[in-house]
């Protein structure tokens, strides 16, 4: 293993893949930086440039732009009080407070470096716990896969923004819009509706295009008039002082191996990792009424956790082929269009492959901190770019990139329809998350189901399965836990009520 990771990074500091690495880590952090840009949008951008590359320096390309757009978003949480990326919302809470108060650089500090340690610390647990569960994954069969995927699209719903409702509507919305075309089981087409483009179904780009790049667009279109004031910094980059971390230290690796498990669990996200371990780091402080003043556990906490959760989320990707967040749901979609087949074979047959990716995330992180610390006054300038000025380049990439996949307007059309579809639902609180992650993982889902269908003959056959059973009765609990949850909290309250009454 560690000779395997050791070439991996002799290969990343070959003069290419390091271009390429340094190339998206500058560009995920300028992308992160700005409000209303996204890391999904990035990456999502740039798979149709990749199509002529060659696969790894591809993958490390993006890996790098998932790291860098996670760390740029604290930058103008901190100084214009907008998270650049939903990751970095409990960075505000401190960040800001700390800036607006003229400690803009402290505050920078604290999150740079906190950024850093979750990231390495993730590293770590990425590249011990990947080749055992991987191992482990083998003996998978389709049951087993079936009630993977079906436990993720449940935790995926029960821990999105919102209602249960919304997320497992999300979810089921994806994988509808996943139906149509060739189906791989009788050989019949479905769903078509006389469109004879839809023979192949809806390309996995132009949708990713559509939801998360052209609804941004949409919506910042709308509030183009919108541009917030930054706060100023005292120097062009950022001091990190070592000895003030020691007291820091307990709070950075509790939060860091948050971010990793819950990166871990497939589609909660780097949001909710920075919420819980915000949460735990407020009810554990001695301190608890400075949280939201500009506190620095708060934003040790916040940091540390969000970037340890790209580690934790990259483990079940290259293990099993399943997303941990909607990021790495665009990467295993880029993975699909490289031919490369995710899953638990990937280290047998790809296994150079799989190590560089996790030694381009591991040199990605490191690149990224000496990048902030030393282009953090750049990047203050760069938090107020005109969004007049970005919005049409981003369109025109849209459209270019989804024209060049197959030649075809259609694609085009299906960008403009998904855009609409994303922006209607953001508008309605339904998330976007759990339908790409829906969208991505239907085949799989469907796939699995048929096959073990036909080897069992029932849905009996699920039980006679352990691992296919402990995964069933995990989502069946996670469906039903919520509820309960709220069924309480309504007698609580009413009990409440009626005492009060009385």
């Amino acid at each position: 293993m560690i000779g395997d990771l050791g070439s991996a990074i002799l290969y990343i500091f070959q003069p290419w893949p390091l271009f390429f690495l340094v190339l998206g880590t500058w560009l995920g952090i300028f992308v992160g930086a700005v409000p209303g840009l996204t890391g999904g949008m990035l990456i999502s951008l740039v798979i149709p440039l990749t199509f002529y590359m060659d696969s790894t320096m591809a993958l490390v390309l993006m890996v790098a732009m998932y790291v860098g757009s996670v760390s740029g978003g604290l930058i103008s949480a901190m100084l214009l009080r907008m998270p650049g990326t939903p990751s970095s919302l409990m960075t505000t809470f401190d960040g800001h407070p700390m800036a607006a108060r003229g400690e803009a650089q402290r505050a920078l500090s604290l999150g740079i470096g906190a950024s850093l340690a979750g990231g390495m610390i993730a590293g770590f647990f990425l590249v011990v716990l990947s080749p055992p569960l991987s191992k482990w994954a083998l003996q998978f069969g389709p049951w087993e896969y079936f009630t993977m995927v079906l436990m993720a699209i449940v935790l995926i719903a029960t821990l999105s923004q919102g209602s249960l409702l919304k997320g497992l509507l999300a979810g089921f919305l994806g994988m509808m819009f996943a139906m149509p075309g060739f189906n791989d089981s009788d050989g019949q087409l479905r769903l078509t509706f006389g469109f004879s483009e839809l023979s192949a179904g809806f390309q996995l780009l132009p949708m990713l295009l559509g939801i998360f790049v052209m609804s941004q667009v949409i919506k910042d279109a709308l509030e183009i008039d919108r541009q917030p004031e930054a706060v100023k910094l005292a120097g062009a980059r950022v001091r990190i002082g070592w000895k003030k971390w020691r007291r820091h230290a307990t709070n950075i690796v509790r939060s860091s191996v948050i971010g990793t498990w819950i990166g871990i669990l497939p589609g909660v996200g780097a949001s909710v990792s920075a919420m819980v371990a915000y949460g735990v780091a407020k009810n554990v402080s001695d301190t608890p009424e400075r949280f939201g003043t500009g506190c620095e556990e708060g934003i040790v906490a916040s940091e540390a956790s969000n970037n340890a959760n790209v580690g934790g989320a990259l483990i079940p990707l290259i293990t099993m082929g399943i997303p941990g967040s909607p990021i790495d749901a665009i990467l295993l979609s880029a993975l699909i269009m490289h031919n490369i087949q995710p899953g638990p074979l990937l280290f047998l047959t790809n296994g150079d492959f799989v190590w560089a990716l996790i030694a381009a995330y591991l040199v990605a992180n490191v690149l990224m901190f000496f990048t902030m610390k030393y282009s953090v006054g750049i990047l203050s300038k760069v938090v107020t770019v005109d969004r007049a000025v970005l919005l049409p380049l981003i369109f025109v990439c849209c459209v270019v990139g989804a024209f060049a996949l197959s030649n075809r307007i259609f694609d085009v059309w299906v960008v403009v329809a998904f855009g609409l579809v994303g922006f209607v639902m953001e508008r309605a609180k339904v998330p976007l998350g759990p339908f790409v992650i829906g969208f991505v993982l239907a085949p799989l889902f469907e796939t699995e189901l048929r096959a073990g269908l036909q080897t069992s003959g029932s849905f009996m056959g699920l039980f006679s399965r352990p691992i296919a059973t402990a995964f069933f009765l995990a989502a069946v609990a996670m469906l039903f836990w919520p509820m309960i949850q709220g069924w309480r909290r309504r007698d609580r309250d009413a009990a409440g009520l009626d005492t009060s009454m009385d």
